[in-house]
């Protein structure tokens, strides 16, 4: 599952995996997401975020 686009729902403290993959896109930069190292969304939005940086940028 190498390389593999992941879709999530995002819950307020947590994510559920809908389609299995590997990663999720940043809204803000764009960049990609190891779900791993995944710790910023908006659960409201639907949207991951890189960092505190680009979570900061969108509000």
């Amino acid at each position: 599952m190498k390389n593999k686009l992941a879709k999530l729902k995002y819950l307020p403290n947590n994510f559920e995996i809908i389609e299995n993959g590997d990663h999720v896109i940043c809204a803000v930069s764009g960049k990609k997401i190891q779900l791993e190292k995944l710790n910023y969304w908006n659960e409201e939005l639907q949207e991951a975020y890189f960092s505190y940086v680009e979570a900061s940028k969108k509000r």
